[in-house]
């Protein structure tokens, strides 16, 4: 059985990488977002 404390510490781990990529996506703030195609 998983104990509850080690699964709370994951899910505060998984939260905070979700949180990462999103402001390195531009999600949060899309004038941010790096431009992913250059068309010339």
């Amino acid at each position: 059985m998983v104990n509850s404390e080690d699964f709370v510490e994951k899910l505060q781990e998984q939260q905070q990488k979700q949180e990462k990529n999103k402001q390195l996506h531009g999600h949060g703030n899309p004038g941010k977002k790096k431009p992913n195609k250059t068309h010339k």
